[in-house]
């Protein structure tokens, strides 16, 4: 899959920029804070219909505008399919999504279409965080490979709102409709459980791919797994809910269902987060994004762009060259990359064959070099 072009209007800090790419490697060359990574969240959008970086769509309006529109042209294998897609959005209005002029009656149907892989040296983050990153993190991986899981990851979402409005009610009034709360449990509790079982026959197809991409970049004996914390296998999760009554009354809030579950690593059986030293916690975080790519390219039958994003700043030589040699070894398909340094990115990329397209970052203007 590649992207052509990309078009920018009013997107964070571009007025405007028009951009053509090449198909196998495109570097963004500027000083920090010139607006490189913009570019890689524009591209983010274009797949994903969201930030990277920030939570609220608003946020993406450069300063002063009233809205944003971010347009790119996909050629998709087999057949070379090409489709426009943009994504705007003016203040006090929903977000628009077309693909061909066409918009989508709901914008999840977009997920999955054009995927996307994005490695940046906040990666670490995963494993630093709380649970509720790793979960958005494979809640998004799971819903670009299965539109199901998307589907009844949103429906569940929407019950819970409902039944955590109630709670909330329940304390401003000091009474509740519990025919409705159980209601709400009988349509929480199908959904809860098959969003379980769906994520762990995920992670027992994800983790053997994860474990040999680690044991590859950090060349090291320490055994890495990842685990599903839940306290649904095994568990009636009706009768939790009613259990937890009193407890989600008091606290105003659902405190069991797949909402608070973990995906735990861990490398020989201890916590990353608490034993892993930082070269050992960065190889697992690049492991995980390189295992999510190729799970990605093997059930849409097409690579997704890989977004490298300040690495060569914050990465060692050796996590550096082990991403390049897949590169040389095009294990990638397009590749867009942030550096500060045209020097340094002319250097390291100097012994690969790929069409290489260099451009220049200055202050929210973009020059092809």
């Amino acid at each position: 899959m590649i992207l052509e072009t990309l078009h920018l209007l009013f997107f964070k800090n571009y007025d405007e920029a028009n951009l053509r790419f090449s198909p196998h490697i495109n570097c963004f060359i500027g000083d920090n804070g010139s607006g490189k990574t913009n570019l890689l969240d524009a591209i983010h959008y274009l797949a994903l219909t969201k930030s990277a970086f920030t939570a609220a769509d608003a946020q993406s309006i450069k300063q002063g505008e009233e809205f944003f529109v971010v347009r790119g042209r996909f050629c998709t294998p087999p057949d070379d399919t090409r489709d426009t897609i943009q994504c705007s959005l003016r203040q006090g209005q929903k977000k628009a999504v077309t693909r061909n002029k066409q918009t989508y009656d709901r914008i999840s149907d977009h997920i999955g279409r054009f995927p996307v892989v994005l490695i940046s040296p906040y990666d670490t983050d995963l494993i630093r965080q709380g649970s509720e990153e790793r979960r958005k993190y494979f809640d998004s991986l799971i819903s670009q490979l299965n539109h199901d899981y998307l589907e009844l990851l949103m429906a569940y979402n929407y019950i819970l709102r409902q039944r955590n409005a109630l709670l909330k009610q329940a304390a401003d009034r000091q009474s509740y409709d519990r025919d409705y709360l159980l209601a709400l449990d009988e349509q929480l509790v199908p959904a809860g459980e098959q969003l379980v079982q769906l994520r762990q026959q995920f992670l027992a197809d994800f983790t053997p791919i994860f474990q040999r991409h680690y044991q590859q970049l950090a060349d090291s004996r320490e055994t890495v797994t990842l685990d599903y914390k839940s306290q649904l296998p095994g568990a009636d999760f009706a009768h939790l809910l009613r259990t937890a009554e009193r407890k989600d009354l008091v606290l105003q809030r659902t405190t069991i269902g797949p909402h608070k579950d973990d995906f735990v690593f861990l490398m020989d059986e201890g916590s990353v987060k608490n034993f892993g030293s930082q070269g050992q916690q960065k190889s697992y975080a690049i492991a995980l994004k390189l295992a999510q790519f190729e799970i990605l390219a093997e059930r849409k039958q097409h690579k997704p762009l890989l977004l490298l994003d300040d690495i060569f700043d914050r990465l060692d030589e050796k996590r550096i060259t082990r991403l390049l040699q897949l590169v040389a070894d095009r294990t990638f398909g397009q590749v867009f990359l942030t550096d500060t340094h045209l020097d340094r990115t002319d250097r390291v990329l100097a012994n690969l064959s790929e069409q290489i397209s260099r451009f220049r970052v200055e202050k929210g203007t973009v020059t092809a070099l």
